[in-house]
């Protein structure tokens, strides 16, 4: 007989961290214990589980802890923990009503007995907290409120309150309550005590029976919420009372056999109700199905087969439901997958920090499939794969994910990657063990080694842990550069990076975002910028109480917060989910996947990249295009960003320039050095009709100029060591206003224990350039550099030019402190030529290095002709021409065939994306 740990698999239950077990196949495959339990254990591996007791001691100090936690309840009665459930115990009420998200008051009408009490609100902030188990009344009275903490008061005392007033605390409370039931349902299947079965039997039965005779939550606003709502909690998503509940029904249901036989139904009953609420209601196109998805598996996991209900709703009925059955607000897994991956990249349609929840999720029921049906999802649903190859390039250099919309930035997860080993050597697929082997060692170096930790504490978890994974070590540690493309673009998200390498402390990356899917903001074109370890240019984050509180909806999810352009104060639109995508004009690499094109590759050129994208913004309707580019310099790089925007129809009154920057410090001067008039202003405001995140933006100074600009914000180590700063040069432009500011925290980056100085409770720099009038052939030019202190910048000199030949096209000359100059040309088309001085150019974007006054790199983008010194390329339709000399001699790579002249040679050359000797 094998021990738990080698044949048993489990996964966590989301939002509150209890583990929920999962659900057999429909049939039971040939093979399967019948009976219970059968979530958390079975019955003939009752042995194998107390041999290890006996035999490993930290298996004995796990039991010796639970034995504590629950003895201190048990020995007071068996219906000490019973009476402390949030309960209506004195109306007994048969009907909650709810207004919005807020709960309103119980029915008169009276159930049988006492029923659960319904959440006070769908957001958990509040001022109170509930007491401990033991300072809980007995039987509470609901009609005078709940009993609960004042965080507010000096002691905090306890105090009546309305139940609308204290958030998810009634929730939260029953579920502490059902853990020690679930735990004391444990130790009685597992030593036969009667006193453990007697108490968690009194609350399990409280519970059940509360539920059955009560029904689903009324909302008087006759509103959304209606169908969200579950039996417990305003979100069926956060039912988390479930897989306790489940696993606590498992372990008493012999005991309740025996002593509460004629509640079997009922209790039966209880549980199907809280099924069919979460496949009635929810929301089947994100990831709130698959969320419902674990809900309802493990539900059907401890219910008979159909045949045993009268209504014919039994384990097989709720399995196909989740499988395959889909219905108006649960879909099953496959449609769910159509639906939300993107086919070409694998990427879920939603921001990083959920998308990566979701392919944890869906690899989570690969092992059920594995497990309970003998069937490879991997097979059925074959994106999934993709989806899992796919999370790094979510990754900056620092391995840490990008931040836009509602995400928490951190390293990515790799429990997926384990997923797919395992589902490998279930089948025999040796390539996929190689490859996801590789990618977690690449990820997880000592993932060996935290295999062997040994378990400790009171979590009766500790004993059954998920299945362990040994890894072969034959197989290396992948190399990062070849899970990342150089340009990555997933229009199903609108979401778009490039990068020059996966040195943490060498490389750049940008991150540019639109809004399409779920959990995204309202913010343009919105970029995040790379540099020395950290992204200096973040997104602001989600808000204090993630997205339910008032910072979220007036600040963290509008333009403002981002780095962006909002035009005339009002750029806005619907967040959440959203539909206001950017679509890619130009790019060089071409997007690709890293099976097409990654890092490592051979078959592009290096030195430049660059995108241009364009976006329609609904609330003012205007253009606006954003071009970004990497230029390497030897070990590093500088950004290029040219944002240019007017209204459609014109009538621009102004255009804000959005940048915020990590660091305690900032400096704004003129591009040589001399100070600039700032006075303080409140210019950036509400008032005129603009949108409430301008509020947000507090000790303003600001200054009329048409100067050049340079701004330093630098990080400053609490730790010590080097300074790292992100310096921007920005070109001048009349009618322009500069304001220098600060911002609420970076609250996306204020979880990260990591980060070199504590973000949480700091202001965010922020850089706000205000063109008067419109900013297309007055566009934002700005040049971007991260640095340390001990090196210094790379860049020495950054001039703007206005080149000749068409108004709204951008020059900058580039000097860098080897000598080495770039001369950069955008326009915004290649219908004219424009340029200044020896280059000129039809062309998207340009860029030339030249080495004392010489030539050696060129990136062409989206160009019919480019002309200077000792270099012409031409072209009957726009091309993409790279050309770059090394050791004395010229390589090129063309998109199309073209014409190039070079070293006074003259050749027609075909297309090709490897480099070729010239």
């Amino acid at each position: 007989m094998k021990l738990m740990g080698k044949n048993w698999f489990m996964f966590v239950a989301m939002s509150l961290g209890t583990e929920l077990a999962v659900m057999s196949a429909t049939p039971v495959p040939d093979g399967r214990e019948a009976g219970h339990p059968c979530v958390v254990t079975t019955p003939s591996e009752k042995s194998a589980t107390l041999k290890l007791i006996e035999e490993q001691d930290w298996a004995r100090k796990v039991v010796e802890a639970l034995r504590q936690n629950v003895d201190k309840y048990a020995e007071r009665g068996e219906d000490y923990l019973s009476s402390r459930l949030y309960m209506n115990w004195k109306t007994q009420a048969k009907d909650v009503y709810i207004r919005g998200e807020w709960f309103s008051h119980v029915g008169e009408e009276k159930a049988p007995v006492p029923t659960v009490m319904f959440s006070g609100a769908r957001a958990a902030a509040t001022a109170y907290a509930r007491p401990g188990i033991e300072e809980r009344l007995p039987y509470a009275d609901e009609t005078q409120g709940v009993y609960m903490k004042n965080r507010n008061l000096p002691g905090q005392p306890l105090e009546w309150v309305r139940p609308e007033k204290v958030g998810t605390q009634i929730e939260s409370g029953n579920i502490d309550i059902m853990r020690h039931a679930r735990d004391a349902a444990y130790l009685w299947w597992l030593t036969g005590e009667e006193k453990y079965g007697r108490m968690a039997a009194k609350v399990l039965d409280t519970y059940l029976q509360g539920i059955y005779y009560r029904d689903l939550p009324r909302d008087l606003n006759h509103g959304h919420q209606q169908t969200l709502v579950g039996m417990t909690s305003f979100e069926v998503i956060h039912e988390g009372i479930v897989p306790l509940l489940t696993e606590c029904y498992d372990f008493l249901y012999t005991y309740m056999e025996r002593h509460y036989a004629d509640c079997m139904p009922v209790y039966a009953g209880a549980l199907k109700k809280m099924a069919d609420v979460i496949v009635r209601n929810g929301v089947p196109h994100n990831n709130w199905n698959i969320i419902q998805a674990r809900f309802i598996f493990a539900i059907a996991l401890v219910l008979d087969e159909n045949e045993a209900y009268e209504d014919g709703k039994g384990r097989e009925y709720y399995f196909d439901v989740v499988a395959q059955d889909s219905t108006l607000r649960q879909w099953g897994l496959k449609t769910l997958a159509d639906y939300g991956f993107d086919a070409g990249t694998g990427i879920w349609n939603e921001c990083p920090g959920y998308s990566c929840n979701v392919v944890n999720d869906y690899t989570d029921f690969v092992l059920l499939f594995d497990k309970y049906l003998g069937r490879d999802l991997t097979r059925e649903i074959p994106v999934i794969e993709k989806a899992v190859a796919a999370t790094p390039q979510y990754c900056f250099p620092n391995r840490k994910i990008v931040g836009f919309g509602d995400t928490h930035p951190g390293p990515l997860r790799t429990s997926y990657f384990g997923s797919m080993v395992k589902n490998a050597r279930r089948y025999g697929k040796r390539r996929q063990e190689e490859r996801f082997t590789a990618m977690l060692r690449c990820f997880e170096p000592d993932f060996a080694a935290a295999q062997d930790r040994p378990r400790s504490g009171g979590n009766l978890m500790n004993l059954y842990p998920q299945e362990d994974l040994t890894i072969d070590t034959t197989i290396a540690a992948g190399d990062i550069e070849t899970y990342v493309s150089p340009t990555f673009y997933v229009p199903k998200v609108s979401w778009l990076v490039q990068r020059n390498g996966m040195d943490a402390g060498r490389s750049l990356m940008y991150s540019l975002n639109g809004s399409e899917g779920n959990h995204q903001h309202a913010n343009g074109l919105s970029v995040e910028f790379y540099g020395k370890g950290l992204t200096l240019g973040p997104d602001a984050g989600i808000g204090q109480s993630l997205y339910s509180g008032l910072d979220y909806l007036e600040y963290y999810s509008q333009f403002p917060s981002h780095n962006t352009v909002c035009v005339d104060g009002i750029s806005s639109y619907p967040v959440m989910k959203s539909n206001h995508g950017f679509k890619l004009l130009h790019s060089y690499p071409r997007p690709s996947t890293a099976e097409e094109r990654n890092l490592a590759s051979e078959n592009y050129f290096r030195g430049v990249c660059y995108t241009e994208t364009y976006f329609r913004e609904p609330e003012s309707q205007a253009d606006q295009t954003r071009l970004l580019s990497i230029v390497d310099t030897d070990g590093g790089g500088y950004y290029v960003d040219i944002f240019r925007s007017r209204k459609h129809e014109g009538g621009d009154k102004m255009h804000d320039y959005f940048y915020h920057n990590l660091g305690q410090t900032m400096s704004v001067t003129a591009v040589d050095g001399s100070p600039l008039d700032f006075a303080p202003s409140e210019e950036l405001s509400f008032a005129g009709a603009h949108l409430y995140a301008y509020s947000y933006i507090y000790d303003q100074q600001m200054v009329r100029t048409d100067k050049d600009i340079r701004a330093d914000f630098t990080v400053r180590p609490d730790a010590g060591g080097d300074d790292i700063r992100m310096t921007m040069w920005q070109q001048g432009m009349p009618g322009r206003k500069i304001f220098r500011a600060l911002s609420p925290e970076t609250e996306g980056l204020s979880r990260d224990n990591t980060m070199p100085y504590k973000i949480k409770g700091q202001p965010t720099l922020t850089y706000v350039a205000r063109q008067t009038g419109e900013a297309w052939t007055r566009p934002f030019v700005s040049v971007f550099e991260p640095s340390v202190s001990s090196e210094g910048n790379s860049v020495s000199r950054v001039d703007f030019v206005r080149p000749e030949g068409a108004d709204d096209a951008a020059g900058i000359e580039v000097t860098l402190k080897d000598g080495r100059k770039d001369f950069i040309l955008s326009a915004t088309s290649c219908d004219k030529e424009t340029g200044w001085g020896k280059m000129k150019a039809r062309a998207s974007y340009a860029c030339l290095r030249e080495k004392d006054g010489t030539p050696v790199r060129l990136l062409l983008g989206h160009g019919l002709l480019f002309l200077s010194e000792g270099i012409e390329v031409r072209s009957s339709e726009p091309v993409d021409v790279s050309m770059e000399r090394k050791g004395g001699v010229w390589y090129y790579t063309a998109s199309r065939p073209c014409e190039i002249k070079c070293g006074g040679k003259t050749k027609k050359v075909k297309a090709t994306d490897c480099p070729v000797k010239w």
